[in-house]
């Protein structure tokens, strides 16, 4: 193999490399940001929950205990 050869290789392996660096890099970010999000939406779902068991335990009577309207 001659020297333009193993020039040219190179070259497109230290292009592969830099376009896998940068695809590296981007997933990372996306992994991160996901992260956050999940930790958002999990923060949230307790929120959710937590003033669901306020409502719940509150002087709200369940559909089934509620008497029926008058009307009826």
């Amino acid at each position: 193999m001659s020297d333009k050869d193993l020039q040219t290789r190179l070259d497109e392996l230290e292009t592969r490399l830099a376009f896998q660096d940068d695809i590296i890099n981007t997933l990372s970010e996306q992994v991160a940001k996901q992260e956050m999000d999940i930790r958002e939406l999990w923060n949230a779902k307790r929120l959710l929950h937590s003033q669901l068991k306020d409502v719940s335990s509150s002087n709200i009577k369940r559909e089934e205990e509620e008497a029926p309207p008058p009307h009826y």
